[in-house]
């Protein structure tokens, strides 16, 4: 499969609870570091709590060229529709 679920919150907030198969990687360590983890032949889905930092995140990436989208309204959003 080559899309990927990244949770940008703290790892405190992903272990208290996550989207399904998402992996954890800070907000802080993607924009320092992101080809550490992401490759530009795969997809990847952004959250955070709300989807407000995932979406300037995401808008930071596409402009690194990485192929990453938002998932509106972040874990909160997906706790409501769950």
């Amino acid at each position: 499969m080559n899309k990927m679920i990244i949770d940008i919150r703290s790892r405190e907030e992903y272990y208290k609870g996550h989207i399904e198969s998402a992996i954890s990687i800070p907000c802080q360590e993607l924009v320092l570091y992101p080809k550490k983890y992401l490759t530009k032949d795969k997809d990847y889905s952004i959250y955070c709590n709300t989807g407000k930092k995932s979406k300037k995140l995401v808008e930071y990436l596409q402009g690194l060229g990485y192929k990453a989208v938002n998932i509106e309204g972040g874990y909160l959003e997906y706790l409501l529709r769950k």
